[in-house]
């Protein structure tokens, strides 16, 4: 029994994103986006988590001025969360299983491509920093860089 209470006090994707100071910007991202709710119900969803220095290196990439213009176009900010967001709950032990180079479809519609090797597993081109971070909804993998649409990567190059 005692087992079956913690597991339904372990807390979801957003509490734990919450109570994690690396991951403010995310955050923040989320709640304009309105995609808290979403992100808080059962699921079971696995989240590429960008960190807040991934966003201080895309702010440094793109500049101030385009980062909060994305912030403040809903449709953009959610199709870049989206993106970093996979139906179902997915371990590290299962994404090393996959063959190299696999493409996993996203909640936002596009595929993410999953390279794993020597120098660690990869999501698109964001190194995956620390894995398994259980919610009760979930899981959580950390990477080192916001990973963006291919339709939004051309967007935003041709946005000057």
């Amino acid at each position: 029994m005692q087992d079956q209470d913690e597991s339904e006090q372990k807390p979801n994707i957003v509490e734990i994103a919450e109570k994690n100071d690396q991951f403010s910007t995310l955050v923040k991202a989320i709640q304009a986006a309105g995609l808290t709710d979403t992100l808080e119900s059962s699921g079971p969803f696995t989240v590429f988590a960008p960190t807040n220095e991934a966003f201080e290196h895309l702010i440094k990439k793109i500049g101030q001025k385009k980062f909060d213009a994305i912030l403040h176009n809903k449709e953009a900010l959610t199709a870049i969360l989206t993106y970093h967001v996979v139906p179902g709950k997915v371990m590290a032990n299962d994404v090393v299983k996959l063959k190299n180079g696999s493409k996993v479809k996203t909640v936002e519609g596009s595929d993410i491509v999953i390279h794993h090797g020597k120098k660690g597993v990869f999501v698109d081109n964001a190194k995956v920093i620390k894995t398994d971070i259980e919610a009760s909804n979930g899981v959580i993998h950390v990477i080192n860089a916001v990973i963006l649409p291919p339709d939004l990567k051309s967007k935003m190059a041709s946005a000057k």
